[in-house]
């Protein structure tokens, strides 16, 4: 494959590349810039999205009238998004980023322009679907883009800087929300993506290189259906847990149960596919395997504990809605930073196991702090251990992916940065549905021993039950209510109502504790996982080597692939591997190995893909 070239299509030049000679090699650097702006746009809306719609959700229900449904806006998004996260990585690795990233852009304004029309819960709910499934290619591929734009040994300082801009996303999303729903109304949340994204979607046709892929290949449909049938349940079965059904109701435990079956059948399925999604393979490498692990438990702790610091501090602290949006603003600097200085240290260094477990160690610290919160708690101490918590936090969201990618060959770099993608959603929606039921069982648990004797002798029946949830303190028309209760009592009236609050406010704590320190117990086994992490250097370039990296000597090496490119030819020679693609993927790989061995003088004529290899190298003798 030429290293660049171009291709006139409908009056525009696009530039063609060889994947593993890196862009940054291939294209000017001013082209390099708009391809930044472009990624960086993308991740820009994706994270905006869903704080800026958290914010703006209670004026939608109100227009809308869809409470019961409220769970729904979000879950369809989050549903839509997940599941085809690896499918988008599989495809992007095939036919290249540009036409997934593309119409994923597409589809998730396609989504916000729908949704700004919504006329009930029903439309909302499904165009938020719509948007979820361009959001699904949105992240991953950016990610991917980025490594194939710079080797590994580079990806740390830009990827660092894509998750400071996810962080300033979450600074920006809550203030926006607020200030954009009450000067404009609710429907331009969606209407004002419509503006960044189609600047994004200029500078990715402007910009982005077409990459051309010479091999044939075998989409796995099968899988990509069956892997929906699996996660979708269990997705639905977490998101539904101690919210809307408790644990043990038929509806969760069904959707475990399908969940488990196709899951089961998914790996079958694709343990034979010729070219499967998520392929079983991939969890035999230890880096693989781990990285996930760990950044599933990561994913748990993390989200979890970012995602119950607002409620401590409206209900427990007494902040606004605005204004405990705005106190998240130094954890996210916290975040910004480490994850921008951590970028740059692995970069630097080539290293990655040691910021690994450091970052770990300051993020339980950090957690662990917000564990020792009270009822008594000030925003001052909430703020000190929140910027610990985003210190710890910011550089781990860029670090597992630079490794896996850096672990296996650039043509499955789309593959691998998906299904770690993959795993982390499905690692942030269990550990949400998890803290949510614990922190219920445990306000239950505490909310009895923490009212007053005096209060509770006093207080009726149907007071006592307003305050079984504790919406109370967070909702002032409730507020209001029991103050009329409480004034019938006279002078003390006002005393008891303190008291009831005060105890009300010390039960959430509690419930708050147990989740914060259960974060900081996954975010133990993170640390513990992590020690097994192997390093290996972090290549200084897209195509230095087209296997994972090895500590073999290269006598041992070149001996090895020799041995193994004799095995293969004779084994297809012999007819021992009868299925047609089989047959054609172990010509190219025995080709490789074999020009490996009898050229270790000019290591790129046996590195190369087998997407870079000459046609006439692919086909069947």
């Amino acid at each position: 494959m030429a290293n660049s070239a171009t291709n006139t299509r409908s009056g525009q030049r696009a530039t063609v590349v060889d994947p593993l000679a890196g862009l940054a090699s291939q294209v000017p650097e001013r082209q390099i810039v708009m391809i930044l702006i472009s990624v960086m746009l993308g991740m820009l809306l994706s994270a905006v999205d869903q704080t800026v719609v958290g914010t703006a959700m209670p004026r939608i229900i109100a227009d809308l009238h869809g409470l019961k449904e409220y769970a729904w806006v979000t879950t369809s998004y989050l549903l839509a998004s997940t599941v085809m996260v690896p499918l988008y990585g599989k495809l992007s690795d095939i036919y290249g980023r540009k036409p997934f990233y593309l119409l994923g852009m597409s589809l998730f304004l396609l989504g916000s322009a729908l949704s700004g029309t919504s006329q009930d819960m029903t439309q909302l709910i499904l165009y938020r679907g719509i948007q979820g499934l361009g959001a699904g290619a949105m992240m991953p591929i950016v990610l991917a883009i980025i490594g194939d734009i710079f080797p590994p040994s580079e990806r740390g300082k830009w990827q660092g800087l894509l998750m400071a801009v996810f962080g300033f996303a979450s600074i920006l999303g809550p203030w926006a929300g607020g200030a954009i729903t009450d000067s404009w109304g609710w429907r331009w949340v969606f209407y004002v993506n419509m503006p960044f994204g189609a600047l994004a979607l200029i500078f990715c046709l402007i910009a982005l290189p077409s990459v051309y892929r010479k091999t044939e290949h075998v989409v796995d449909y099968w899988g990509a259906a069956i892997l929906v049938i699996a996660a979708v349940p269990m997705l639905l079965g977490f998101s539904w847990a101690g919210n809307q059904y408790p644990w043990g109701n038929w509806h969760v435990l069904g959707c475990f149960a399908l969940s488990v079956v196709a899951w089961l059948g998914f790996f079958y399925w694709e343990s034979k596919a010729p070219e499967p999604i998520i392929a079983p393979s991939l969890f035999k490498s230890s880096i693989f395997s781990i990285s996930v692990a760990t950044s599933f438990f990561v994913s748990m702790g993390m989200f979890g504990a970012i995602m119950y610091i607002p409620l401590f501090m409206q209900a427990i602290v007494g902040d606004s809605a605005q204004r405990s949006g705005i106190m998240l603003t130094p954890m996210m600097l916290g975040f910004m930073v480490s994850s921008i200085l951590g970028g740059q240290i692995m970069s630097r260094t080539g290293k990655y196991k040691v910021l690994t477990v450091v970052s770990l160690i300051i993020s339980i610290f950090g957690v662990y702090l917000l564990s020792r919160l009270t009822a008594t708690a000030s925003n001052a101490l909430v703020v000190k251990y929140m910027i610990v918590a985003g210190l710890g936090m910011g550089s781990l969201m860029s670090l597992f992916t630079i490794v896996v990618q850096n672990a296996f060959p650039f043509r499955l770099m789309g593959v691998v940065t998906a299904n770690l993608q993959f795993f982390r959603s499905i690692g942030s929606t269990v550990g949400i549905a998890i803290f949510g039921s614990v922190l219920t069982s445990r306000f239950s648990h505490e909310l009895p021993n923490k009212i007053p004797a005096s209060v509770a002798k006093v207080l009726p029946p149907h007071a006592l039950r307003s305050i079984s949830n504790p919406s109370v303190l967070l909702s002032p028309a409730a507020t209001q209510q029991l103050d009329k209760v409480f004034q019938g009592f006279g002078a003390k009236g006002l005393v008891l109502a303190h008291e009831l609050l005060f105890g009300v406010r010390s039960a959430l704590a509690a419930g708050t504790q147990i989740v914060f320190l259960l974060g900081a117990a996954l975010l133990v086994m993170a640390l513990i996982l992590s020690l097994g992490l192997k390093e290996i250097p972090l290549r200084k370039g897209n195509g230095d080597s087209d296997e994972p990296a090895t500590a073999q000597s290269p006598v041992a090496s070149r001996t090895a692939r020799g041995v193994l490119g004799v095995a293969l030819g004779l084994a297809v020679q012999q007819n021992r591997i009868t299925d047609p693609v089989r047959r054609r993927l172990a010509i190219q790989v025995a080709l490789r190995l074999l020009e490996q061995y009898l050229h270790p003088e000019h290591p790129s004529l046996g590195r190369r893909s087998p997407e870079s290899l000459p046609p006439d190298r692919l086909q069947p003798e």
